[in-house]
């Protein structure tokens, strides 16, 4: 009985332990691995440095981790510009050169026009999501969080005879893929909450839900 007791207690010791370290744990190997995808592409920036000199075992080794940071302040340094000149005509004008080049290559076009609607969602520009709604969605009796994107569909209303918005359902934790869905307006639950914290809702897998103040009733 002693032993069990023992046990338990440790059990119970150990659970309260990893639910308070996991979080720690989960966060640092995220920004470990972010800060590792990032760097093995903004390493490519020293392009211009011999590899005996940024890399170890005279360059056949890995890349020293302060030529990393250094590579990834570059990066910062570069879109800085790159935002700096989106600000006045002549960068504009380039942007839009650019971006039109890009759309001209065959396959790259279509990764890249994908991406940069995605961005663009998520940007809060004019093309970003609406409003947060709820949806039965995958079945009946289970709601998932959506984001209305667009309420002109006039061929699908014409052939469904039913005024149906466009509602992108994304998955959790990454809210960049997702599952498009045309749903009946009368059969969807517009909710209070910003997009901002929509994202948030979604990303921390229903952990940060935003404060929502009940609705006053009026005394007649």
């Amino acid at each position: 009985m002693e032993e069990k007791s023992l046990f338990a207690r440790w059990r119970s010791n150990f659970l309260t332990g990893l639910v308070l370290v996991l979080p720690a744990v989960i966060s640092f190997a995220v920004i470990k691995w972010l800060f590792g995808t990032i760097s093995s592409i903004t390493d490519l920036l020293l392009f211009f440095l011999p590899k005996t000199i940024t890399h170890e075992d005279q360059g056949t080794g890995p890349i020293h981790w302060y030529w990393s940071l250094i590579a990834l302040l570059l990066a910062v340094l570069i879109i800085s510009v790159v935002g700096r000149l989106a600000r006045n005509y002549f960068g504009r004008k380039m942007i839009e050169w650019t971006d039109s080049t890009m759309m001209r290559i065959p396959l790259f076009n279509k990764i890249y026009a994908a991406i940069k609607q995605v961005n663009e969602a998520f940007s809060g520009n004019k093309h970003s999501f609406k409003t947060v709604v709820l949806v039965e969605f995958p079945s009946a009796g289970m709601y998932s969080v959506g984001f209305i994107t667009s309420e002109q569909h006039d061929e699908v209303q014409q052939k469904t005879k039913e005024n149906v918005v466009c509602v992108f359902v994304p998955t959790t934790p990454n809210p960049t893929s997702g599952f498009l869905i045309l749903v009946p307006e009368e059969k969807i639950t517009k909710l209070d909450m910003s997009v901002a914290d929509g994202v948030k809702y979604i990303v921390s897998l229903g952990s940060i839900s935003p404060e929502h103040l009940p609705v006053k009733k009026i005394k007649k």
